[in-house]
């Protein structure tokens, strides 16, 4: 299995430590779960993000007759560049 070495500054590393010996775990075992949950949220978040674009995609037209203030000018029209 690939590794990979993290490097730590004294505090941390101390903090690590006694986080793991109060949860009764090793410490690779502590970092490894926390690197873990950190890729399942961010690919939660991704996930989400997504679904948002298509729902807000799909409802475009519904969107700009609420917030009509946030349109952006169609070209030709309103601002002089």
């Amino acid at each position: 299995m690939p590794a990979l070495n993290v490097e730590f500054s004294d505090r941390e590393l101390e903090d690590l430590r006694q986080i793991a010996k109060e949860r009764g775990t090793s410490m690779k075992a502590l970092v490894r779960e926390a690197a873990a949950a950190d890729i399942a949220r961010h690919r939660a978040l991704q996930e989400g993000a997504e679904a948002f674009r298509r729902f807000f995609a799909s409802h475009a037209d519904e969107f700009a007759a609420a917030f009509p203030d946030d349109e952006s000018p169609v070209r030709g029209e309103g601002r002089v560049a």
